[in-house]
């Protein structure tokens, strides 16, 4: 199995995501986003950083970029995609994840560990955790406030809580509508977070509970090209 990273003018988060890819025995490889053909790989991910600086609005631009139209195309042929801090910026600007990502509530960045809870098992970001699992992992943004006109019409993955899995505006870091910090497409195949699953891999990290979320993405992909 192969997996495409795909990398924008301003990404700093794709060796991370190589690594703990390569960590599970998956072939990762990074991939300019002036790739026009991605159909020799099992998945895609985009991951995080400040692709084209995040001039205009984050992703606004890199959703221009010639590799988009591929990732729409397998997409929707149904390959596993993820995106992660701007990955997902990325994927609501594409229209390939509904909503949009905001500058923080407190107009600061927010650079530590936080807490999510799993809210649904049916996504590529989630399927081998536990309903209601709550996973420690590093939060890196500035714009992850997520925004939506009707949050009940979207496929929450997870949101953020408090270590014993409380839901509430107290642990709400970002001030995201319903504390939503990953979100999935209808058919679950295409998932984003704004925290750093790659990044808490290792006990030696702080944690490695994000260790569950990229073995779901793995456990996702399947041999068969689009």
């Amino acid at each position: 199995m192969s997996v495409a990273v795909v990398v924008f003018p301003g990404t700093n988060c794709e060796h991370d995501v190589v690594w703990a890819l390569d960590d599970l025995g998956v072939d990762a490889e990074l991939v300019w986003h002036r790739e026009t053909d991605l159909s020799s790989f099992d998945g895609v991910v985009l991951p995080g950083g400040f692709a084209h600086g995040d001039y205009l609005r984050t992703g606004a631009i890199a959703r221009f970029s010639p590799v988009m139209a591929e990732v729409e195309r397998m997409a929707a042929a149904g390959t596993p995609v993820i995106g992660i801090c701007n990955g997902f910026q990325i994927l609501t600007e594409a229209g390939l994840l509904p909503g949009v990502l905001l500058e923080n509530r407190d107009l600061k960045f927010i650079c530590r560990p936080i807490h999510v809870k799993v809210e649904a098992t049916d996504t590529v970001l989630t399927r081998a955790a536990e309903p209601g699992q709550v996973l420690q992992i590093p939060l890196n943004s500035y714009e992850g406030n997520y925004r939506h006109a009707d949050p009940d019409l979207v496929h929450v993955a997870a949101r953020y809580c408090g270590p014993d899995g409380a839901v509430d505006e107290g642990w709400n870091p970002n001030g995201s509508i319903g504390s939503i910090a990953a979100v999935a497409n209808g058919a679950g195949n295409v998932a984003a977070i704004m925290p750093h699953p790659e990044r808490a891999m290792e006990t030696i990290l702080g944690s490695a509970d994000g260790r569950v979320m990229i073995q779901s993405f793995v456990d996702s992909l399947e041999p068969a090209r689009v």
